[in-house]
């Protein structure tokens, strides 16, 4: 289901400028590290929901401190999962297990998934 950071360019050019552009062009993205058990939960709980996301392991680019630095500066919160819904951060890994317990999760990804096919 998930796919991997291959397709980001490994370089330290504007790092908010690559995360940006990775949010737009998926609906679901997690800004993950390969270590980190929540982030193992977040990616189960899409998975176990079918549902298709963007991997970005920081651990794994040349430049993932950077990356994370400016994920810190666009959403204030340095940890990771850090994860994105349709273009919004919806929080970590506990932040989006409640999200799906609400009932709240699900709406949000189908309505990026419209938005996605209305543009076509």
């Amino acid at each position: 289901m998930g796919s991997d950071t291959s397709s980001l360019r490994k370089s330290a050019s504007a790092p908010v400028n690559q995360i940006q552009e990775t949010i737009s062009d998926n609906c679901v993205v997690i800004f993950s590290k390969t270590s980190c058990s929540h982030c193992a939960m977040a990616k189960k709980l899409f998975h176990d929901m079918g549902i298709k996301y963007k991997v970005v392991e920081l651990d794994m680019l040349e430049y993932g401190r950077q990356f994370q630095d400016a994920l810190y500066k666009m959403t204030g919160e340095r940890t990771v999962p850090r994860i994105f819904v349709n273009g919004t951060s919806i929080g970590g890994a506990s932040d989006t297990c409640r999200l799906h317990k609400e009932g709240k999760l699900l709406p949000l990804v189908h309505q990026c998934y419209l938005n996605k096919s209305n543009r076509k």
